[in-house]
């Protein structure tokens, strides 16, 4: 029974990896602005799925609620509103600077997955301590205490920049 579970999560993890990494790669390869926006939203709700798998469901949530119905709707709706979406973007001289940076970092990212010690052992701790750091009481009471003392001005920050964004909206759409 619990091999058949596993196998089940193992068939989702990979049916949502294999989503999310096509619609990723949709989003860089289509020219059509507005459908690789609309794959930007299909892999933002992969992610949200993973943390789901990873049983971080206020990760999951909050990636939902401002990835897929913040985020992505502000694009959409800046999509909608340019002016010859059909045409995509031009090509431009950068294309040979940004493909080495990208090999440099994806070089970077191997390395450091592939040097980096997978083994952590918890035979150190009592079942007690994994219970207090792994409750959701304690993790949602931590993450709150964060957002409301150490992280408010972010959080204000980004409205401030998202009200910027779609006053933005409305002075493109108000000029025609």
């Amino acid at each position: 029974m619990e091999t058949d579970t596993a196998l089940i999560i193992d068939i989702v993890f990979w049916v949502i990896a294999v989503c999310t990494i096509v619609s990723a790669i949709a989003v860089v390869v289509l020219k059509d602005v507005f459908r690789s926006a609309l794959f930007l939203v299909v892999t933002f709700f992969g992610i949200a799925g993973m943390f789901l798998l990873l049983r971080a469901e206020f990760l999951a949530m909050v990636q939902i609620l401002l990835y897929v119905g913040a985020i992505s709707v502000l694009i959409l709706f800046a999509v909608v509103l340019t002016r010859d979406v059909e045409q995509g973007s031009p090509f431009n001289s950068y294309l040979v600077p940004v493909l080495f940076v990208s090999g440099l970092i994806l070089a970077g990212v191997i390395f450091v997955i592939t040097n980096t010690d997978w083994n952590v052992s918890s035979a150190d701790m009592t079942r007690e301590q994994m219970t207090a750091i792994f409750s959701e009481t304690s993790v949602l009471g931590n993450i709150a205490g964060l957002l409301i003392t150490k992280y408010v001005l972010a959080f204000e920050a980004v409205s401030v920049v998202l009200l910027g964004a779609v006053i933005g909206a409305l002075a493109l759409v108000r000029r025609r």
